[in-house]
This record gives structure tokens, sequence and C-alpha cells, in this order.
């Protein structure tokens, strides 16, 4: 309880000359917030401040008047632990108050850096002063109290990553003494303090922006282009106040689920820059990121261009006729050059003076908007033969309809939709955000707000007060015989504009004069000024993001060609090369200067990235992964994916061909990044969704019984390191690749404590080889005492529910007559095994052999580094057997060159290009040539089929797939059956003449004569012993017994070496022997005779259930 009492109050503090140092909280530390667990019932009575005074956490709750004055002074925020007794005065006497309160478990001490950063502060779990083994819960630990900082990527922005202990560290015997070592002074910085603390060097002076700055301002600027007083007004006068109001909702509904998904996943995590590359990349994956990021940073460049010919196309019509240099089409090009190098001026002198020049721009054309306002409300006789009327209901209702000249609803929306784009200008400098969490969706979603109710302001405004045409001439006034038959609006205020409809003579109106809201206004330049704002603005917050995009993605190396724009200078990594390429693309455009073909293709680009963070949200909710946890709420997996489906309808709706051409160009680039392969692992939700479909359809597979049309061998392969027999590894793979599950099992034996740690890291190592070589299966290694325990580990539990092996597959013991003869036994007992679990088995031969892993680096394509012997506990002493063969016990232990003379390495997989090239010895260039020889195309050879017993027909069924495969396409299957029934007998008694007289059958005796009993010789019971002793003697009894099946082998293979020498592959049934009455020695021997001098043979017996069926 005391232990429990020192923690209710003062919580984790750190000693004493820590808490001298200055204060001062890094910037994670207000983004970890802790929530109290409980207040000690008797808080309000212990008054004792302890004596480390900056100990308390800064802002945490507490109902402790005077704790919290002291918590409000401290440094890092606690939990309070409950205390329902109100003892909690009563310290133990370990954490004495008078020496500083230290019951920190690994402190997280504070090391002031004030001599290299000025007083920037880093937090670290101090592993070597005496803050390390500190009293938490009334005894020593190493074991870390939560922390954010544990929870960063490696390349945290957000200041270090720090490890918590591994459970190694905490689980596992301890070599020494903790104490051993004595305590450092602590003086000196750790590598990561060191880190830290140039980090704080180089982030001192960055420009970090708020939500308004940084998000509202530039959405808002994007958003508001020329379109607000250029084409609003055509809008109107084309659909009407009603269509043109559901035009404006029907974009901002599109946006605004655009924004919604923006928001969740700019809060899902940490959001660095890269804007919405960055978002889909990590949601999606690099093949969606990789193509969306392209087309993005592309889209935006161009998008500079599309902005810049939009103001220099103004500048020429206000100069007029008079003011041009040479003709109007050349003018807009000299303009628009020179109006892009010098935004490129303010891009380049860094992102504070953009922010400036952004905040100006902004000004001009909110006091834009409201002149235009203020105008509309001051009616003026002199506009009212242009138009301009002032509000009035009757030109309010015929306004209110649609008058479509030449142009459709869908027509008119595509001319509009652009001018709702832009709301992703925060999300792109995402990695300039103070906080990109809370300031993208604040900032997004309130631009969005305020630009929708601006865009249906002035849509219902200038509908209201200016009529569709207008001559201009004040002396189109109505006559008063006409009066009565007028019906317009024109003819209450006494004008006759009805001539107008039809004729093109007529300039001003809704219909015809695009500079309408300068007319309103009430004072003309300004809405000139603000034209110049919105496409300056636009242009200018494009030509930042395109570079920034860029970065991000050449930072991930997505692309190879593209690395060097990564680099980024100054301190706040400035894109300086991006900015060069973006003004590159731009000014190409600019020279083109007729942007109408291009223009809908950038609404495209920006509309398939819309439908991809639509698309992102849903994937990520629909594989509901653990990871996927915004802490933005207000989002909905279906309405995401009804934005994806709307922004596909706009792309199409707009421009049928962009649309056609953009999915192309996206498709383009996804195949590639696919193709390539990208080594990067962001944990993306097509991961998450792949996981969550194998799961679920395995467990819909276990429900269904199986049926023998659906049979498939799976099989578990005994291959040892997968690199070890890629003989046995290849064939097998030619007839399971995408038919049927294929596990390396690799039985580790040793009689030292078995290292797991190892065990999972070639786990991980091994099936990364696999994949690399394209072979597809999975790398299942077991700690077993010895093979036959780890065979029957294998066999129990290898696979998942329908997703487990039935067929077991061994390489042949070629070496069965020179070792151990237990080994034999083992060999043996495995193949009983697995029929006594329902397993089929194969046995594959090669003359060769199979096992090359004693073969060194320079004659294969991998070259087998070596394992680390260093720790003796942990070393893998399996003995080589022609099935597990440890690489310990093979000469392939290599120095690894890259590894600077450190004691030795892992089992790695690489190429070599070093290695001295010995030459090999004859039997281990034969031995190589074989092991490579299924991983050519076959040729024209055969494939013979002895198909002796029935065993259900998976030694017909292996061929027939084997033959599928295009490697083996060109090969015949040949089928050799038994004879005819009644000719058994006959055969029989010709058989048996005929071997009296073979050579084969003493050569056969010869080869058994070692391994037998001979039990007559001796005594029972000294027999009896001996037999118990080696179970694999041959007992004379046994071979009387079966010596027709005997000579049934030896026969065999004399028909096998007349009829199939020259096959490509043999497969043949597997002769049986009866457990307990074959010794295993005899049942080796028959596999020897049958199989000997043979091409590749491939030893079948199925588990006698049906594998084939003929019915449909």
């Amino acid at each position: 309880r005391n232990a429990i009492s020192d923690i209710s109050r003062g919580s984790f503090v750190s000693p004493p000359d820590a808490g001298q140092k200055p204060p001062g909280p890094t910037p994670s530390q207000s983004r970890f917030q802790v929530d109290l667990v409980a207040e000690a019932a008797g808080a309000a009575d212990d008054k004792t401040p302890s004596s480390d005074a900056s100990a308390a956490a800064p802002e945490a709750p507490s109902s402790d008047p005077a704790v919290s004055g002291e918590e409000a002074k401290g440094r890092f925020r606690v939990v309070n632990f409950a205390d329902p007794t109100g003892e909690g005065s009563v310290a133990s006497p370990e954490a004495a108050p008078t020496e500083g309160m230290q019951n920190g478990d690994t402190v997280m001490s504070e090391t002031s850096l004030h001599s290299s950063t000025g007083g920037q502060h880093h937090y670290h779990y101090d592993t070597h002063t005496n803050t390390y083994y500190l009293r938490t819960f009334g005894h020593n630990t190493i074991d870390a109290v939560p922390n954010i900082d544990f929870y960063r990527q490696t390349a945290a922005p957000l200041g270090e990553k720090l490890t918590r202990p591994t459970l190694s560290e905490l689980h596992d015997e301890l070599d020494k003494e903790p104490f051993e070592d004595g305590f450092a002074n602590g003086d000196e910085l750790t590598p990561a303090e060191e880190a830290a603390a140039k980090e704080a060097a180089e982030s001192k002076g960055v420009v970090k922006f708020g939500w308004i700055k940084g998000v509202l301002v530039r959405c808002m600027l994007n958003i508001w282009g020329v379109m607000l007083f250029i084409r609003m007004s055509w809008i109107v006068g084309q659909a009407g106040i009603a269509l043109a109001c559901v035009i404006v909702a029907m974009a901002t509904v599109v946006t605004t689920i655009t924004g919604l998904s923006t928001s969740a996943i700019a809060t899902n995590g940490f959001v660095k820059g890269g804007g919405a590359y960055y978002l889909i990349s990590r949601s999606l994956g690099p093949e969606f990121g990789g193509s969306i990021g392209l087309i993005f940073a592309f889209a935006n460049a161009v998008a500079v261009a599309m902005y810049v010919v939009g103001f220099a196309e103004t500048v020429v019509e206000l100069l007029g006729i008079d003011a041009v240099m040479t003709d109007e089409i050349n003018d807009i090009r000299i303009i628009g050059t020179i109006t892009i190098i010098i935004l490129l001026g303010i891009s380049v002198a860094g992102m504070e003076w953009e922010a400036k020049a952004q905040i100006f721009l902004l000004v001009v054309l909110i006091t834009a908007i409201f002149n235009y306002f203020i105008g509309s409300f001051i009616p003026v006789k002199s506009k009212e033969a242009k138009g301009f009327m002032g509000y009035d209901a009757s030109i309010m209702w015929e306004n209110i309809g649609p008058d479509f000249r030449g142009e459709t609803f869908f027509s008119v929306f595509a001319i509009f939709f652009p001018a709702a784009t832009g709301i992703l200008a925060g999300a792109n400098i995402s990695g300039d955000l103070a906080d990109p969490q809370m300031a993208i969706p604040k900032g997004t979603l309130l631009a969005i707000l305020i630009t929708g109710i601006v865009y249906l302001g002035v849509a219902v405004s200038t509908g209201s007060c200016i009529l569709r045409d207008a001559s201009g001439n004040v002396n189109d006034t109505i006559s008063s015989q006409f009066m009565a038959n007028c019906s317009t609006a024109a003819c209450k205020f006494g004008y006759d504009f009805s001539t107008c409809k039809n004729e093109d003579t007529c300039r001003y109106g809704l219909h015809r004069d695009f500079q309408v809201m300068s007319l309103v206004s009430g004072f003309g330049p300004i809405i000139t000024a603000g034209i110049f704002s919105a496409t300056l603005s636009s242009a200018l917050a494009s030509l930042v993001s395109a570079p920034k995009v860029f970065q991000a993605l050449c930072k991930d190396n997505i692309y190879p060609g593209l690395q060097m724009f990564a680099k980024g200078y100054g301190k706040n990594n400035e894109p300086l090369r991006g900015y060069i390429l973006t003004f590159g693309i731009a000014l190409a455009f600019i020279l083109i200067a007729e942007l109408n073909t291009i223009a809908p293709i950038i609404s495209n680009f920006f509309l398939a990235s819309y439908a991809l963070i639509n698309f992102s949200v849903f994937h990520a909710s629909l594989a509901n992964s653990p990871g996927w946890r915004p802490s933005f709420k207000y989002y909905n997996m279906w309405v995401s994916l009804a934005g994806a489906i709307l922004c596909c309808g706009v792309m199409f709706v707009i421009n049928w061909a962009a649309a056609l051409l953009t999915n192309v160009i996206v498709m383009a680039l996804y195949i590639y990044v696919s193709h390539k392969k990208p080594d990067v692992n962001w944990g993306s939700s097509t991961q998450a969704l792949t996981y969550h479909q194998a799961l679920t359809h395995t467990l819909h597979l276990s429900g269904v019984e199986d049926h023998v049309k659906n049979f498939r061998p799976q099989c578990l392969v005994m291959t040892g390191y997968p690199n070890s027999r890629p003989a046995l590894l290849d064939l097998v793979h030619s007839f399971t690749k995408n038919v049927g599950l294929m596990i390396c099992g690799h039985i580790r034996t040793g009689y030292r404590r078995p290292n797991f740690k190892e065990l999972a890291t070639d786990q991980a190592r091994y099936q990364r080889w696999l994949l690399k070589n394209e072979t597809k299966a999975f790398y299942t290694p077991v700690f077993a005492e010895d093979l036959k325990q780890g065979s029957q580990y294998l066999l129990q539990a290898a696979g998942l529910g329908r997703l487990k092996p039935n067929t077991l597959v061994l390489g042949f013991k070629n070496d069965w007559r020179d070792g151990d003869m237990m080994n034999v036994e083992t060999y043996i007992s495995m193949i009983h095994d697995a029929f006594d679990f329902q397993f089929g088995a194969v046995i594959l031969r090669l003359k060769e052999g199979l096992d090359v892993s004693h073969i060194q680096g320079q004659g294969m394509k991998d070259v087998i580094v070596s394992i680390d012997t260093s720790k003796d506990s942990d070393a893998d002493s399996s003995k080589p057997s022609s099935k597990a063969t440890s690489l310990q016990n093979s000469p392939a232990v290599q120095k690894d060159d890259e590894d600077d003379g450190k004691a030795t390495t892992q089992p790695l997989l690489k190429k070599d290009k070093r290695s001295p090239t010995v030459p090999l010895n004859v039997s281990d260039q034969r031995l190589l040539e074989a092991s490579q020889q299924f991983q050519k195309k076959q040729g024209k050879g055969t494939v013979d089929v002895w198909w002796l017993f029935d065993d259900g027909g998976l030694t017909l069924l292996i061929p027939y797939l084997l033959t599928n495969k295009k490697r083996w396409k060109e090969c015949k299957i040949r089928v050799f059956i038994g004879g005819k029934i009644n000719r058994i007998d006959h055969d029989r008694r010709a058989m048996a003449t005929l071997l009296i007289h073979f050579v084969n059958m003493a050569a056969f005796e010869e080869m058994i004569e070692p391994y037998r009993l001979k039990e007559d010789d001796m005594e029972q019971e000294a027999a009896e012993r001996l037999k118990n002793s080696e179970p694999w003697r041959i007992t004379d009894n046994e071979l009387e017994l079966y010596r027709t099946k005997t000579h049934r082998q030896i026969r065999l293979n004399e028909l096998l070496k007349e009829h199939s020498s020259t096959a490509n592959l043999i497969v043949i049934s597997l002769p049986l022997a009866r457990k307990g009455a074959v010794s295993s020695a005899l049942y080796m021997a028959w596999l020897e005779a049958l199989s000997k001098d043979l091409p590749p043979i491939l030893l079948v017996r199925g588990n006698h259930q049906s594998v084939l069926t003929f019915y449909s």
C-alpha cells in the first residue's frame, strides 16, 4: 500500500538534478493527452508539496489546489492513481521527499541543450544515469511507462523516436547483473539526444502555419477563382436562378463529401508533406498514391498556366486595342511569362513571403466581393440601359427559370465546376502546417461553407437585379402603343430590349456581358483588382502545391528516375528543383496560350484525386483495420463511396473524352507502379482488406464439405531451408502453382536451448526469398528434439482450416547407407506417420541427389552467407540429413564483405558479385546442373506414369497438373499399368524363374547384408535385444516372407530401365510397407532397388481416397 501511496500523490517525478533545469515542453507534449484515472479521496488533506517543484505536470487536471499549482509549473502530464484510503501522505522511506520522489519507472528525464540549441529541450528515456533503475510500484524495474514518443515512426518530424525496452530485455535470462556496469554521469549526450539536438537546432526558425493562414485563406483563394467575377453572371443567365443554385449546390456537395473524407484521413495519424498524394498513398498504398501523385502534381503545374493566362487575358482586354505590343496572342504570352517569373520569385523567397502575398490578395478579393454587393443596392440611372435595374421581384421572377442558348444544364455545370475545386490547397502544404490534424478539417470545411454561401449569394443577387439582355442604348425606350402588349421586366422600367434576344448586336445583360459585375459594383476598378487577385492567388497556390506534392512523391522513390527532385533547401526544406520544373511546365502551357482544350483535363485530374480520396475512406472503413481510427467522426463510409461515384460521374459530364484519357493515364501509372513493386510498406487499407478477405474466405471455406472434383494436392514439402533443395522446390511448385497449397517445412533440431527469435527472423527472411523467386509457397520452420517429432508437429499443425496439407513430399535419402541407421528409421517413420495422418506421400529421387547447401556460392545464384555462430547457446546444431540440413553443418559459411569485420551474420540470401570463382568438382557440378533441371523448359519429352496400384488417382493427377504448366506443356504422358487379371499367376511364375538368373538379386542381397539381424546365428535372447536396440535390422523371417515383393521391385527397375530410360520424369506408385512388419532397412532397400540408375523419379502414393472422378 505504501508503494501505491507514493505515486498517488506525487506521480512520476524525475530526480532533483534534472529538476533545476529550465522547463519547456516539446511540441509533442501538447499533443499527448493523458486522462485522470481517479483523484485520491483524501487528496485535499495532503498539503505537503513535493520537494521537486518542477516535477508535476502542466495542465494536468487536479482537484488538489496545492498540487495543481505545482503541476502547472511542471514538465509532463501524469495520471493520478486512486488512493481510496486517504493515507497517501505516508511516504515510504525509500522515496523520502527530501531526496526527491524517485518513483518514475524508467523516468523521463529532461536534458537541457542550452549550449547548442539555445534552450531547446528534449525528453528521452535515459538508460545510463541513475534515473534508469528506479522505484515504481515498490520495486526496481526497467519497464517503461507509456509515452507517445514510443509510437512515432522512425522518421518522425515531431521529435525523436524513442524505443521502449524490448520483451527480450525484460523477459530473457540476464547475462549479468543490471547494476554491474555502474552509472554513467549523465553529462554526455546519447546518439538519440544528439540527433534531437541537431533537429531542434534545425527546426528553429521553421515557418509553420495555423489553420487560418495555412488552410482557410489558401482554400478560399483557390476556390474563388475568375469564375466568381466573369462567369457566375453568365451561368445565371443561361440556367436561371433556380438551376444556378442547383449547380452550385451540386458542386458543393461533391467538395463537401471530399472535404469530410480528407478530414477523416488527415486525422487518422500524423500527416506529413505531400497533401493529396500523402493522404491517398498512405491509405490505398503506393500504386494508387504514385499514379495520382504524379497526375495531381502535373495538374497543379498546368493550373498555374491556366490561371496566369486568365490574368493575362484580362490585362490585354483592359489595355484595349491602343496598347497592343504585337498581336493579342503574343501579348498574352509576354504578360503571362512576366507574371509567372514574378510569382516564382515570391514562391522561392519562402513560404512566409508567399503567405503574406496570399493574405494581401485575400483582402483585395473580399473587398471586391463587398464592393459588388454594395453596388447592387445602389441603382444608377445611367446603368439601366445596360440592364442593371436594381433589385426587383419581376426581374427575379423572369430570371428564375432557365434560358439555355447553345448550352445544356450539364455543359453549364462543366463550366462552373472548376470554380469549386481548390479544396485541397491547404492539405497540399500539410508539411508546413503546425498541426495538420486540426487545421485541415477546420480550414477546409469552413472554406467550402463560406465560398458556397458567397457563390449562392452572387447567383441570387445577379439574377434579381440584372436583365438577361440589354442593348446599352438609352433610346431603346418603350413606345406607348406597345406598353399594353409588353410583358418583360424591362417594360416595367420603360425599356424595350425585345430585339436583343434574336440579334447579336446587344452587348449587355447577363447573357452577353461577362464584365457585368464591374458594371453593378460601387467602384468598377476594384472588381478588376478582384479578378487579378483571384487569378494570381490561385496561380500562386498551385505554384506552391505542385512542387510540394512532387517532392513528397520523389522522396518515396516510387519512380526511380525522379529522385533528384526530392532534395529540399533551407530551413523549410523548400523544393527549389521542383519549383523550376513546375515553372518549366507552366511556361510551356502559357506559351500555347490556348487553354480551352487543357482546362477540362485539369478538372478531370483534380476530380480523379477527389474520387480516390473518397474511395480511400470507404476502403479503409470496409477493411475494418484497427489502425483506421480517425479522430474526426463526421464521416460515413457509404457517403464517401457515393462521393467517389459522384466525382467519377462529374468527370464524364464535364468532358467524357478527357475523363477516358484521365482513367487511361491513372491505370497506366497504376500498372507501372504495381509492376515495379516499390519497396515501401505504409500499412495501407489494401493490405488490411486483403487480410480481411483472406480471413473471411478461409472461414467460409471451412464450412464447405470437400468434393472430389475440387481436390487439389496441398503439399507439405520437407525442403529444409527453401534454397537448399532447388529441384524439390521447383518440381512441386510446378504442379502446385496457382492450383494448391505448398508449405516448405523445415525442422530445426538441437539439444541446446532453441533460439525462437532467430527462428522468427529466418521465417521472415526465407518467406521474402520465396516471394523474390516468385515461388508461391509458405516457409514454416519448427524447433524439435528430433526429426520424427518435428515432422509430427508439421503434419498435425501446418496449415489453417481447409488450407491444410494433404500430401507429404520428401527428397529421397541418397546417403542412407553412409550415416547412422537410426536416421533411416526416422526417415521411414515419417512416411508411416504421413499415412497415419491420412496424408498422401511423394518421394523425389535424382541420381545426383537434391541437397546443394554444401556447395559454395560461386556456382549458385544465391549465396548463403554464414549463420550467426557467436551465440553458442542459440546455435542450431541439427544433423546433416537429407531432409533438414542446417547451414551450420555445411561449408557454405562465407564472410559477408559488407559487414566490415563484424563477427558473423545471420543467413542472408543475396546475389554476390564479388565471390571468388573456385571451380567445382565434377560431382558437385553435376549436382548443381541437376538441381536446376526443372527450371528449364522440358521440350518434347515424355512423362512416364507407372500406375501400378490404385491409390485414389494421385499418381495420375500429379503428372496431369504438371503437363498443364508451360515448362512441361510439350511433354507427352505415357501411362503403364499392370498385366491382365488372368495372367497374374503365369507372370508371377515366369518372373520367379527369370529372377533366379538375375545378377540383380545378388546385388540386392549384398546391399542388405550389413543390415540383417541373422537371428539364426545367435541366441534368441541376444537376437531380441539387438532387434530392440536396432529396430531397423532385417530378420531372416521377414526377408523370406517378403521375397516376392523384393523380386517385384527389382523386376520393376529392369522394366523402367527398358521402357523409361529416356523419360523426362517417371511417376510410379510408391510400394507400401506394413507398419511394424517390414523393417526400415528393408523398406529403404526396396525403394533403392526400385529407383536406382534412372531419370528423375517421383514415387507417389495417395491416401486411397478418390481424387479423380469421371462425372461432370
